[in-house]
């Protein structure tokens, strides 16, 4: 190694003049990439209008960002940590911007699926970026947890931001404007970015070794692909063989890092039980959460009439709890340590998704659901804030990118999985309800793709015969949900179990570390 490659960096003033400003930067990255996660399922039902894709194209829309994003997180974060997690931050941010319009602009099911996963290569750029960033510029761990609990407070208040602007846009413009509120936020990112934020980077990273980026992206994209189609389709040798194709190519991707002088990731990493504790919560947690999440926009509004605006507004609960507790959780860790707050944050996260199985279609808001997306919102604030503070104390800050790119990825992983099976779920019980007699092969076909289909077609049918298969096809949705809640319950609660025994003992930092 040279000379210049052993030079060592300069000392880093633990408290950076800047650091809130360029904080504040950051996280609107993590805003705009939780907005637009929200914004789809309520564009949801225009979509179905507009697009008329099939039952599948639909999913495929709704998940393909999160498939692309979770094969690419990983070699995104390491490619960050060699070229600098600002170049990638900022370069990530324009194409963000520019491949929104592509999607805004999409005027077929297939190009829209396209766009999603093009959105999911730019998305796989940011989401790294800034958690490595907050790791490098607080070095005060407690700061550092209130920087992290910013961060996640961030993603969530996006989470309430997107539904309640989408939800305006819809109801006064086209669909396509939810992708376009991009461009101003990533303007800017961009323009401020560039002279607040500092750069940083590993050292000495070695180089980025383009076959272990080649094996993530197949063997993520195909194991997730098959285990979606399974869940949807039922068995099938094409789905057997591309899970196993993908499995085997994450397999070789394992091996290959224990190889390499350099890895794409380092795998020493999950030697430490609160890391891999923590990377499993996260992962469990979202699988657990975001098929619910996906389909509440459809049943706020196809089940219970709601509007855009009116059902992006009623998701609020579970933002400000989220928000709440984000900012608590790193005060709370440390006076009732870390798997007390994660696995409460669980726990409760899985009460709440069993309860959502005495919601029916004509539950009123209050008490029930408004209470209900609350709880979840607390706990979910708790336990991703404190997860994410627990990955990034674990490891050396030169290695910031690559950890944040594995708690990422089990959150994409999760998002994917989740749709995929607890989707697929919604998704099988829905088409089992029967069209009234008589009603045209066509228009049942068409009702039975999906929720939204059901509503659109039913206009093809007399009054009373509308009514009626539009009543059956929400009684059928509704039944869906209930099944996937309790499932989803159930992984929570086995969550919080595991979380309780893997973070035995796991602390959050105190004092200033000088690295």
């Amino acid at each position: 190694m040279s000379s210049v490659e052993e030079r060592p960096e300069p000392p880093v003033d633990p408290y950076r003049p800047g650091r809130w400003i360029a904080l504040a930067v950051l996280v609107l990255a993590v805003l705009l990439v939780a907005v637009d996660a929200t914004v789809l399922g309520l564009a949801t039902p225009f979509l179905s209008e507009d697009l008329e894709p099939t039952g599948t194209q639909l999913l495929w829309i709704g998940d393909v960002y999160s498939f692309v994003i979770a094969g690419l997180l990983v070699s995104m974060g390491s490619l960050g940590d060699r070229i600098g997690r600002k170049k990638l931050l900022l370069c990530g941010a324009t194409a963000f911007g520019a491949v929104s319009v592509l999607n805004a602009y999409a005027h077929t099911p297939e190009m829209m699926i396209l766009a999603r996963a093009l959105l999911g290569v730019a998305g796989a750029t940011l989401m790294p970026s800034t958690l490595a960033l907050i790791r490098n510029l607080f070095h005060d761990p407690r700061e550092r947890s209130f920087a992290i609990g910013i961060w996640g407070a961030m993603a969530s208040a996006g989470a309430a931001v997107g539904p309640v602007v989408g939800g305006f846009l819809l109801e006064h413009f086209w669909w396509g404007s939810v992708f376009l509120i991009n461009l101003p936020v990533m303007a800017v990112l961009v323009a401020v970015g560039i002279k607040m934020i500092p750069e940083s980077k590993n050292p000495a990273p070695g180089p980025w070794d383009l076959p272990s980026v080649g094996l993530s992206l197949v063997g993520m994209i195909g194991f997730v692909y098959a285990i979606k189609e399974m869940a949807a389709h039922g068995p099938s040798w094409t789905s057997a063989l591309v899970g196993v194709a993908g499995l085997l190519a994450l397999i070789w991707f394992v091996r290959r890092q224990f190889r390499l002088p350099a890895p794409l990731l380092d795998m020493r990493l999950f030697h430490h039980r609160g890391f891999s504790g923590a990377v499993l919560a996260d992962l469990l947690t979202i699988l657990g959460l975001s098929g619910l999440v996906f389909f509440l926009s459809q049943f706020l509004q196809l089940v219970q009439g709601r509007g855009p605006l009116e059902a992006g507004l009623a998701e609020l609960p579970a933002a400000v709890g989220a928000v709440t507790a984000g900012l608590l959780a790193g005060t709370v860790a440390r006076r009732f340590t870390v798997r007390v707050v994660v696995s409460g944050g669980l726990g409760a996260i899985g009460v709440a998704l069993a309860a959502v199985a005495a919601v029916h279609r004509d539950t009123a808001y209050y008490p029930l659901i408004g209470a209900l997306l609350l709880i979840v919102g607390v706990g979910a604030g708790f336990a991703f804030t404190v997860t994410s503070d627990v990955i990034l104390s674990s490891v050396p800050k030169e290695h910031a990118g690559s950890a944040s790119a594995v708690s990422e990825t089990a959150y994409e992983l999760g998002a994917a999985l989740g749709i995929a099976l607890l989707g697929s779920i919604v998704t099988g019980a829905y088409q089992n309800f029967t069209a009234p007699p008589g009603t045209p092969p066509a228009v049942s076909d068409a009702a039975h793709e999906s929720l939204g289909g059901a509503v659109e077609s039913s206009h093809l049918l007399p009054p009373q015969e509308a009514a009626e298969m539009v009543s059956a096809a929400q009684d059928a949705f509704v039944d869906g949900l209930h099944l996937a809640s309790v499932i989803g319950a159930a992984v929570l609660l086995a969550t919080a179990v595991a979380a309780w025994f893997l973070l035995r003992g796991q602390e959050l930092e105190e004092g200033i570390v000088h690295e």
